[in-house]
């Protein structure tokens, strides 16, 4: 069932927009392609759209937040030339970061939890990035990745911890790049958005872009991995926080609600939770039948798709986020093809 809006895939107008040349690094983020992902759509009866956020050019929906943050930064007189940027990270903002940073001349520094795949620490590091892996500890403990970032920002001179989890410049990103995309790439066709949330950006902020397109006509979905309270959260009406388990995926789930989070809990429909056996089933399926390459986090987010659109009905035009590339995780993910 293919949509009238994606016959138009190569029309020369079509080509004309996405041929254009970009301004440097900066200049390539965003406007990543939505994908049809044909057998689901078809098992389903409704569109299931993943927007391809592998496709920014440092590999991740992150780079998105990343070029915002440095923004919000430079905007404020926080940081000036050759100033370093430090940010607490599971990995895909720093590469984002690193890519930024390197692009406007800032050094990099960052800190994250040490149980996250060793491609991402040795591509931080082939970016220049100065890298301290730590041990991954609650945020409430002094010693989280976040707050050892925070503390080496005060220590340097011309530096600036960017706090991706609480600076809202990382919500608009998704407010001002990503949630137009989608709007417009669906000509305002969408019925349902579900994604996965670490810093909370990508869900609130495109949240609250599709709200503000079409009220409660569109429904937005959190989903969760194994781990993380947010669903109980979301389910209970935010009366419990209840953790449980833990989870393959990285870089989501949460232990609270963020500040880029916060200002949009109202608008959230509702949640899912996503067991681990049914994120990795889906990566496979992804690679097998579609022939797209994605990590974990993105699996959870189309499993959620289907979900939401199960649970919508037939003939509707369910989005989601394809956050990054399996080759981030492969020895981790993919170590059963060795």
């Amino acid at each position: 069932m293919a949509s009238k809006i994606f016959s138009r895939l190569y029309t020369s107008s079509s080509l004309a927009r996405n041929a254009q040349i970009t301004n440097g690094f900066i200049g390539a983020i965003g406007n990543t392609p939505l994908i049809r992902l044909n057998r689901l759509s078809e098992e389903t009866g409704s569109e299931i759209l993943a927007k391809a956020e592998f496709m920014n050019p440092g590999g991740s929906v992150k780079d998105r937040a990343a070029l915002f943050v440095v923004k919000d930064a430079e905007e404020k007189g926080l940081i000036k030339p050759g100033g370093t940027v430090v940010e607490g990270t599971a990995g895909n903002t720093g590469i984002g970061l690193a890519h930024v940073c390197r692009a406007k001349g800032y050094k990099c520094v960052i800190y994250m939890p040490n149980t996250q795949s060793q491609e991402k620490i040795d591509l931080l590091r082939m970016l220049g990035a100065e890298v301290y892996p730590v041990p991954a500890v609650a945020f409430d403990n002094p010693q989280n990745y976040n707050h050892q970032a925070a503390r080496h920002a005060e220590s340097l001179d011309n530096a600036v911890w960017t706090n991706q989890f609480d600076n809202t410049a990382n919500r608009r990103a998704h407010i001002e790049t990503t949630g137009p995309e989608i709007w417009a790439q669906t000509e305002g066709k969408v019925d349902g958005f579900t994604c996965a949330t670490g810093t909370g950006g990508t869900l609130a902020g495109i949240a609250r872009y599709l709200k503000e397109k079409k009220g409660d006509d569109v429904k937005v979905y959190l989903a969760d991995p194994p781990g993380s309270v947010l669903h109980s959260y979301f389910q209970t009406g935010g009366k419990l926080f209840e953790r449980s388990g833990s989870s393959i995926t990285e870089g989501i789930g949460q232990g609270r609600v963020t500040d880029n989070l916060k200002p949009d809990v109202g608008i959230i429909d509702g949640s899912f939770t996503i067991p681990d056996e049914d994120s990795i089933k889906m990566l496979y399926r992804l690679l097998d039948e579609e022939g797209i390459y994605v990590g974990a986090s993105s699996a959870l987010n189309v499993v959620a798709a289907v979900e939401l659109a199960k649970k919508l009905g037939k003939g509707k035009t369910i989005t989601t986020i394809l956050c990054d590339g399996a080759y981030r995780y492969q020895s981790r993910l993919f170590s059963k093809l060795k």
